[in-house]
């Protein structure tokens, strides 16, 4: 409070000599005006007319308490939250400032608290070059083509939550990538984490052959997560998942288990033959 008391009395002063100042100029310029008048009208009485002058605005100042009260409370907020106004105003902007632009943005004054400097120059998103500050994202992508370019390095999948800051628009521009079929948007069953993954197009139009495809269908899986999961380390494959972690979480938590229900015996009909028939061709081409 005493620095602001300071600053309002340092305001006060500059106020009142803004007032003589104005108030020599305007006394100036009314004299000015009078010997004018007089030296028109003169003038007039010969020609028969006087010209009237508009008379001078009176330039006014209004108190700027509240401006200064705002600047006082971030300038006297915690370091952490003018370091995230600061960081806010770079990610919006998504340009490079000097900490004099950002005092001016935001009236964070970096110069003059070491601990917000520092703290911004070491931050892991932000990147500064030694005179200007700006946002550094985990991905350096600008646009939808480096985007794509960027999720097909990734063939085992990219966590979204690692590319929602690389640009304003990325959020769109995934969804865009997603109707237009070159990459899959997939939630982690573990986790819950949505992930991007490419979609090869080199994959289209692959024909398999049938005996191939027999092989495939007569191989027996076990019906436990924990044993598939067993059975793809042993082939040197790394699971999706994670049951036996899920399944830890949930007894913590005191969730049980589900049992999966047991399959009522149901009366094959013409239209579950029919059924049947049209997932097998969707899945397998309509090989039998």
């Amino acid at each position: 409070m005493g620095s602001l008391k300071e600053e309002l009395a340092r305001f006060q002063k500059q106020q009142e000599k803004c007032h003589n100042m104005v108030a020599n100029i305007t006394a100036k310029q009314q004299a000015a005006s009078n010997r004018s008048s007089a030296a028109s009208g003169s003038s007039g009485a010969i020609n028969g007319n006087a010209p009237s002058r508009p008379p001078v605005p009176q330039i006014k100042f209004s108190s700027d308490t509240d401006r200064l009260q705002h600047i006082n409370s971030i300038r006297k907020a915690p370091v952490g939250a003018q370091i995230k106004k600061v960081i806010d105003l770079l990610f919006e902007k998504r340009q490079a400032f000097t900490p004099e632009q950002i005092n001016e943005a935001t009236y964070v004054d970096m110069n003059a608290n070491k601990a917000v400097f520092e703290s911004l120059r070491n931050n892991p998103k932000v990147h500064y070059d030694g005179r200007r500050f700006s946002y550094k994202s985990k991905h350096d992508v600008k646009n939808k083509d480096e985007l794509l370019k960027l999720i097909r390095k990734f063939t085992e999948g990219i966590l979204i939550v690692d590319l929602k800051d690389a640009y304003p628009n990325v959020m769109e521009d995934l969804q865009a990538l997603k109707a237009e079929g070159t990459i899959w948007l997939l939630s982690n069953f573990d986790s819950h984490e949505d992930i991007a993954y490419p979609n090869d197009p080199r994959l289209l139009g692959i024909k398999v052959d049938d005996d191939l495809k027999q092989l495939f269908r007569s191989i027996d899986l076990p019906r436990d997560m924990l044993d598939v999961e067993k059975d793809l380390q042993k082939n040197g494959f790394k699971p999706a998942t994670n049951t036996a972690k899920r399944r830890a979480a949930a007894q913590i938590q005191g969730i049980s288990p589900k049992s999966k229900p047991k399959k009522k015996n149901r009366e094959i009909t013409k239209r579950t033959k029919l059924t049947n028939t049209h997932m097998r061709d969707l899945l397998f081409g309509g090989s039998t």
